[in-house]
């Protein structure tokens, strides 16, 4: 079977249908890479770059194009190593990685079904027979009433753990530190001992600082040790990027000085760059995406490389279906996956791309045994949502606003 063309598809639809956290961004975009073939098998991908900068992906993909059209599809290994060769001048870590994620990830789900296969199977196998999923919940909802529902909201819709991030979104508006507090430390531990009493001990707590890229300022090492100091009484199950990821040394001297977990990675790409955090001991739970590090091949060799230091991974997944499903599949590979990032109430792209191949029970999700990655692109699906540019994610500047 041999590589006849490579597409990218723009789409842009609703980001959730989670009114929670509607209250902070409304739509979202998405870039998915299709690889045709010869006999008419397509194998589709996602890259996380479609959620940020859409609108970059189709050049990329274009640059990697030629060293695909007209070779064979199995060997994955052999023409990711083309790819990365081609472009490693600027593409050793970064978009040129993030982009060949999606196609490298394309090619997983034509040979899964070239072969009749799941491609958790093709990765080496399923290690768990299921594994918890959190609520992902993007920022706390403000005053608590509406954390509490917020909490509700999740809780029934059968999860039994959620995330809620860093300071809250109050009366429309964005704080990191709300009016009334004096300090991060002060606010998150109120907010966490509120959740711990309203959901219970049987709950799992989730937070994220959001510091990879924060709209609103970062966290010194000072501060993060502080916010963690605070959080110990409230048996929370992780801590996600309490720093900015400029700072592998403050992260590693963090989890040194806690005993909160600290979690982080998904901005992260590539086995070098991981690397770095890893051999510091930055991360007691890192936080892969298979929709970003490079592949889905070098999500495997980063869950290796943690699980030789005896640490967990949590796959971080926050993409459209094809980000979800990649992430699913490979978080039941690694031998060490200990929770899996779920959107809650997912709107269209991630339904309509999924089919029933994303399958959740008593609050844990099952392995997906469709072939290949479980994942469709319909003529209906691009109709029904066209791309919109500047419909990306991005901090907004003077001159450069975000569209909620």
């Amino acid at each position: 079977m041999k590589i006849t063309d490579v597409q990218t598809v723009l789409l842009t639809g609703p980001s959730t249908d989670d009114p929670w956290f509607r209250e902070s961004r409304t739509i979202r975009s998405v870039a998915f890479i299709e690889i045709r073939t010869d006999q008419g098998v397509t194998g589709l991908g996602e890259t996380y770059a479609g959620y940020f900068c859409p609108e970059i992906v189709p050049s990329v993909v274009e640059f990697y194009k030629p060293i695909l059209v007209g070779q064979n599809v199995d060997d994955i290994d052999d023409l990711w190593r083309k790819m990365d060769h081609c472009g490693n001048f600027w593409g050793r870590v970064g978009l040129g990685l993030i982009v060949l994620n999606g196609i490298e990830a394309a090619l997983w789900d034509l040979n899964g079904k070239l072969h009749g296969q799941p491609a958790w199977k093709l990765l080496g196998g399923c290690r768990h027979e299921k594994l918890p999923a959190y609520a992902t919940g993007g920022h706390s909802n403000y005053p608590q009433d509406k954390l509490a529902a917020k909490a509700d909201f999740y809780l029934g819709l059968g999860f039994k753990a959620l995330k809620v991030g860093a300071g809250c979104i109050l009366d429309g508006k964005k704080h990191l530190v709300p009016p009334g507090f004096s300090s991060s430390a002060d606010f998150e531990s109120d907010k966490a001992s509120f959740l711990r009493k309203y959901v219970g001990r049987d709950v799992k707590i989730l937070m994220d600082g959001h510091m990879g890229n924060s709209p609103f300022g970062t966290w010194d090492l000072a501060t993060a040790k502080a916010v963690m100091k605070a959080l110990e009484p409230f048996d929370i199950f992780l801590y996600e990027e309490p720093l900015p990821y400029t700072d592998p040394w403050g992260y590693a001297e963090l989890a040194r000085a806690t005993s909160v977990p600290i979690a982080g990675g998904e901005c992260l790409t590539g086995t070098y760059e991981w690397r770095v955090f890893a051999d510091q001991d930055s991360f007691d739970i890192a936080q892969p995406d298979a929709s970003f590090i490079g592949g889905l091949r070098e999500f495997m060799r980063v869950a290796e490389m943690f699980d030789h230091r005896g640490k967990k991974i949590a796959p971080h997944a926050w993409g459209a279906g094809g980000c979800l499903m990649q992430n699913i599949h490979c978080g039941f590979a690694a031998p060490n996956t200990c929770i899996l990032e779920v959107p809650p109430k997912f709107a269209g792209l991630h339904s309509e791309i999924m089919g029933d191949s994303f399958q959740m029970k008593d609050g844990c999700i099952l392995p997906p045994q469709t072939p290949g990655l479980g994942i469709v692109l319909t003529d209906e699906i691009r109709a029904r949502y066209p791309f919109r540019p500047g419909s990306g994610e991005f901090n907004s500047v003077p001159g450069k606003n975000l569209i909620r």
